[in-house]
């Protein structure tokens, strides 16, 4: 399945537009990127293939002098096409990535996120 990257982006976009406001609004602080690949580095150090990765201070673990620099959002257009066949797949997978990603940002786990359906 090919995407390109610029659609691939209005993918990544769509997602984080259908977070309700309350949300969208602790996002502040957070960028979020749609990128080609992880690093050799990253895909090493993460077992299995990682379709997107959080860096940061999740918001239950930050200091309250708010004192943190912006988190990072990854969202990994190679690994996700690797997983999907289809357009609709593709836009399915980018939202639970997206949406697994942003739940690291608010604190859950592994195990909460696959709770959840993410």
């Amino acid at each position: 399945m090919r995407v390109s990257m610029a659609r691939f982006r209005e993918l990544v976009a769509e997602a984080l537009d259908e977070l309700p406001p309350e949300f969208q609004r602790m996002m502040d602080n957070v960028e979020v990127m749609a990128q080609e690949a992880p690093s050799p580095d990253l895909e090493r150090r993460f077992e299995g293939l990682l379709l997107g990765l959080y860096q940061g201070v999740p918001l239950n673990q930050r200091s309250w002098l708010g004192m943190n620099l912006p988190d990072k959002i990854s969202i990994y257009r190679r690994n996700i096409l690797r997983v999907c066949r289809t357009p609709a797949e593709i836009r399915e997978q980018v939202k639970i990535t997206v949406m697994h990603e942003i739940g690291h940002h608010f604190g859950m786990n592994e195990r909460e996120l696959r709770e959840a359906g993410y």
